[in-house]
């Protein structure tokens, strides 16, 4: 277990406390998904403070459309995490590393427009977490289906992962589905998706 120095406590309790400050009134609007397993860590056990002022407490405050974990669709048991910052909103799901093959998380948008939209996957990294996690696009022209590594950090404020640019009808007929197939012997996580409008090329 790494060691805690008095330098990092400290850090961690400011960088809790800030969150706690500031973002304690949008978390408490925030429910759980009723679906969801209950988080089993207490508030401030986290394995990297160095992440927490990474965490984005209110989905609203970003860019774009985003869908968080307590409104989207799940199939299967998943559980709520604190232990690994980042993450959008109360903290992210993940699949409890069993029943592979029979979950998924799918992320539904109520997109203003048509158009181009960049597609943005959420997720916490370390080495317990899927290499291959199965990620559909639904999209206006058909689906995609991708692997995406978990392990690897993120390359947007260490949070989001670009999945690529799709066009997109308005309304909710697109979606993004986290599924847990093939993954066997790691974690598949589900935090959040965000769809940025692109402009039209002249």
């Amino acid at each position: 277990m790494k060691q805690v120095t008095l330098t990092t406590f400290v850090v961690l309790a400011s960088a809790v406390f800030a969150l706690a400050l500031f973002a304690g009134p949008i978390v408490s609007q925030l429910k759980p998904h009723p679906k969801a397993v209950p988080n089993t860590h207490p508030p401030g056990e986290v394995d990297n403070p160095d992440l927490v002022p990474f965490i984005v407490a209110d989905p609203a405050s970003l860019p774009g459309v985003v869908v968080d974990d307590t409104s989207a669709a799940l199939v299967g048991k998943w559980q709520y995490s604190t232990h690994t910052p980042p993450y959008v909103g109360l903290g992210y799901l993940h699949d409890q590393k069993d029943g592979k093959g029979e979950k998924s998380v799918t992320f539904t948008p109520d997109l203003p427009h048509d158009g181009l939209y960049e597609v943005r996957l959420a997720h916490c990294y370390n080495i317990r977490r899927a290499t291959n996690a199965p990620v559909t696009i639904h999209h206006a022209n058909g689906e995609k289906l991708m692997r995406v590594n978990e392990q690897t950090p993120s390359e947007h404020d260490k949070l989001f992962t670009t999945l690529g640019t799709f066009h997109f009808k308005a309304g909710t007929n697109g979606w993004v589905r986290i599924s847990n197939e093939g993954t066997e012997g790691k974690y598949v996580i589900a935090d959040a998706v965000q769809w940025l409008p692109k402009a039209a090329k002249e």
